[in-house]
């Protein structure tokens, strides 16, 4: 092949045709004629560590004549995902109780419309009197709750960021961590939303570690729940009713409104059917919800795959578009993230999705019309330190915040479910 190389003159860079035959030619006409440097007598290119341990004194490696140089840039070694957080639909706080309705006018709580006695359905009589007309009337309930605030700081010291600029550092080591510490505050929410009701230490509500689990977003598992599952807790709540979720308690007999759909096997792990998901998404359906999303883990994405794939049938792929405060990207360009897909539904892998102590990850089924993180105030970014109130500071240095006040709301419980216990 022929090539067009360069020379070097007293006036510039002259340009000359002919072939590189070697190596040798190559890196003569990169590095001037002459140059051999970075060749070995046989032929043979080694790199700059072997070239610079040849440099001694007595028999001796001379470390003083070679620095390593790392640079500024960083390379993250961890997925920093906060799916379960962002496929929330975030809206502002706009009240802090709402109304629900728990029982029908006429027909019961449950999903189904039912009567005791069919008389009671509104057959009326010609000219019936008034007082043997049936009354009717329906209940509601008021929930409430409270914002949480999740704040994290980081410090540095001033001559800590001077020098980060001068000597091989990070250079504004204040930008870096500002970066760093507001991913790993993101990271930490998505993670509260996902401590399931085990006894777990890091990831279960019941850990008997856990102190401050009043202070912390409410957890996905703990709304999508129900009175058995919650009654059957110990050690969570530091005294607090352990079946109080939004101020009012989950109870076995006249709180169907809170009931999810849960299902479980008792804690024993079983293999995950396709029958298990088609049954809880049916109930779901038949309790009016709408599931907008799968959330789960990656093994049990696997583990779904190839349970299909061995039916001969197979998940699709749709492409989801995240949303903020109800504004979204404009079709047809590369705003979204394309992922499988259950009966239209799309699965969200989720890498802190928790599994019980066991199994694969347990699967989470949102209608996320009606579970959504309510905003009292957004993620905020304070600084301050020596360079701009050293007195307040009261050290020499500077400091970072970074602060959320929100909370997880569901408006329709009975529409959300789960699926726990699986292998």
């Amino acid at each position: 092949m022929k090539f067009t190389t360069f020379s070097q003159s007293t006036r510039g860079v002259s340009k000359m045709s002919g072939y590189f035959k070697t190596i040798g030619d190559l890196e003569r006409a990169t590095y001037g004629f002459g140059s051999d440097n970075l060749m070995k007598a046989t032929g043979i290119t080694t790199g700059i560590h072997n070239v610079h341990s040849l440099a001694t004194q007595a028999g001796t490696l001379d470390t003083s004549l070679h620095n390593l140089i790392y640079g500024q840039k960083v390379w993250s070694m961890i997925n920093r995902e906060i799916n379960a957080l962002s496929i929330l639909p975030k809206k502002p706080w706009k009240s802090s109780g709402w109304r629900i309705l728990k029982e029908r006018a006429l027909g019961g709580a449950e999903d189904t419309f039912t009567v005791t006695d069919s008389d009671s359905l509104g057959g009326t009589a010609e000219n019936e009197a008034l007082s043997n007309i049936t009354n009717i009337r329906p209940l509601y309930e008021n929930l409430h709750v409270s914002p949480k605030t999740i704040a994290h700081t980081f410090e540095i010291s001033e001559i800590a960021q001077m020098l980060a600029g001068l000597d091989d550092g990070l250079g504004d080591l204040i930008a870096t961590y500002r970066e760093e510490v507001g991913v790993s505050h993101a990271e930490a929410m998505n993670k509260m939303i996902l401590h399931d009701l085990t006894n777990t230490a890091g990831v279960g509500l019941a850990a008997t570690s856990l102190t401050g689990e009043n202070n912390m977003l409410e957890s996905l598992f703990r709304i999508v729940s129900n009175f058995a599952e919650t009654d059957a807790l110990s050690g969570y709540g530091s005294g607090e009713d352990k079946n109080k979720i939004y101020g009012v308690s989950r109870h076995a007999t006249d709180a169907a409104y809170l009931e999810s759909f849960v299902d479980s096997n008792g804690g024993t792990e079983r293999n995950l059917t396709v029958n298990i998901l088609n049954t809880t998404l049916r109930n779901l359906m038949a309790r009016g919800g709408e599931p907008k999303v799968i959330l789960t883990g990656y093994d049990t994405i696997q583990t779904l795959g190839e349970l299909l794939q061995a039916q001969e049938r197979f998940m699709g792929r749709t492409e989801i578009t995240p949303t903020h405060n109800g504004i979204r990207g404009v079709d047809g360009r590369e705003v979204g993230f394309r992922v499988a897909t259950y009966h239209d539904i799309p699965i969200i892998p989720v890498k802190d999705m928790p599994n019980g102590g066991a199994g694969i990850s347990d699967i989470l089924i949102l209608d996320t019309d009606h579970i959504f993180l309510c905003t009292l105030k957004p993620t905020e970014y304070f600084e301050g330190g020596i360079g701009t109130d050293v007195f307040g500071h009261g050290k020499l240095g500077h400091r970072g915040l970074y602060r959320t006040v929100a909370e997880v709301v569901c408006s329709y419980f009975r529409g959300q479910g789960k699926i726990l216990d699986l292998q």
